[in-house]
């Protein structure tokens, strides 16, 4: 059975989500991304079919929340913005034995065990690959490696179709699999609209945006 590793790549959180600028102050930013990312972490640490989860951060308090939910931390490619830090996870995992890469970022806080433990139910044998749409079909908010380096990521506001024909490339069918959790990433300002019009589930983050006055 493959041994699946969720990787998540985490930002420093000082002067993030710059795009909600408009609705938060940068110490409200800061904390908001501290918040989605422990929502996800929680649902990594709550799903059943993983071997393990990762976190590339130089954050110290990203760092902290990792280790608090059992995570390993490591920092090879974590100044090379989202492609190289997933890219360093997935040179740990290969130095290290193998495994697949299920990376996703810490920016989905509606995402529930059950949706990563369904992700990590659709890896099929090796060459593989599986991607989980963004709501808006632009962003891949999580691409499952089977190896870890099968096929060339590169990360953006528009990325989803170019893995999806990277893969075709590379004589791989991709799975698709749509999950409206891991689907929703707030980063923008119609993401967090979106968010916050969602059918309410109680996550860290709805209880900070709603004590932000949102």
């Amino acid at each position: 059975m493959t041994r699946v590793f969720a990787c998540v790549p985490v930002k420093a959180f000082t002067g993030a989500k710059q795009r909600l600028s408009a609705f938060l102050s940068p110490e409200q930013r800061e904390v908001l991304a501290a918040t989605m990312l422990e929502d996800v972490l929680a649902a990594l640490a709550g799903a059943t079919r993983l071997a393990g989860i990762l976190v590339n951060t130089v954050d110290p308090r990203a760092a902290a929340l990792a280790v608090r939910y059992g995570a390993r931390v490591v920092t090879e490619g974590a100044l090379d913005g989202h492609t190289g830090a997933v890219l360093g996870m997935a040179c740990v995992l290969e130095r290290e034995g193998g495994g697949a890469l299920l990376t996703m970022p810490g920016d989905i806080p509606r995402v529930t065990a059950a949706e990563v433990d369904a992700v990590v139910s659709s890896c099929r044998d090796a060459p593989s690959f599986t991607i989980v749409p963004a709501h808006d079909e632009l962003g891949s908010n999580a691409v499952l490696c089977n190896p870890a380096g099968v096929v060339p990521l590169r990360f953006g506001d528009d990325s989803y179709f170019p893995h999806v024909a990277t893969a075709r490339r590379h004589g791989i069918e991709p799975t698709i699999v749509r999950l409206s959790g891991i689907g929703l990433d707030i980063d923008h300002p119609v993401d967090l609209r979106a968010f916050l019009r969602a059918p309410r589930k109680p996550t860290r983050t709805l209880t900070l945006l709603e004590r932000y006055g949102l």
